[in-house]
């Protein structure tokens, strides 16, 4: 998967109502397990045909959240509270509102981190250089 594609809003599928797991799996190329998973943390709740989970519009959606934040490091509690907001019935303002705050306190937090990190590769460059240099004159 491009990572375009791996960003990418899903697709409206007006003319499909239902999902098994396997569709969704290779949908999402995620694992029957890990959708099992979501489903015992409450995260989607398919319904039960005997033996056969059945998901929805809505949990395919829901499963889109869980993965997108996933992928940009939140935790499936933040996960949880984004997504659940989706129904206090107030046209996703709360949501929308909330989300926003989380990601741009995330975007801080990996800018952070990518500093940290550019100044470590910095400093290791430098170290590397000074040892070339020492080694040069011992030799």
């Amino acid at each position: 998967m491009s990572s375009v594609a791996a960003y990418a809003p899903i697709p409206s599928l007006p003319d499909r109502t239902s999902f098994t797991i396997t569709d969704l799996a290779a949908e999402f190329g995620v694992t029957a397990r890990a959708l099992r998973f979501y489903e015992d943390e409450g995260l989607i709740a398919p319904e039960r045909r005997g033996t056969a989970r059945i998901y929805t519009q809505r949990d395919r959606a829901r499963l889109a959240w869980i993965l997108r934040g996933k992928r940009v490091g939140f935790s499936l509690a933040e996960i949880r509270e984004m997504i659940d907001l989706y129904d206090i019935g107030d046209g996703r303002n709360t949501q929308r509102a909330v989300t926003i705050a989380r990601c741009r306190a995330r975007i801080a937090a990996l800018d952070a981190q990518k500093k940290d990190i550019d100044a470590a590769i910095e400093e290791l460059g430098e170290f590397v250089v000074l040892l070339e240099t020492s080694a040069t004159k011992e030799a």
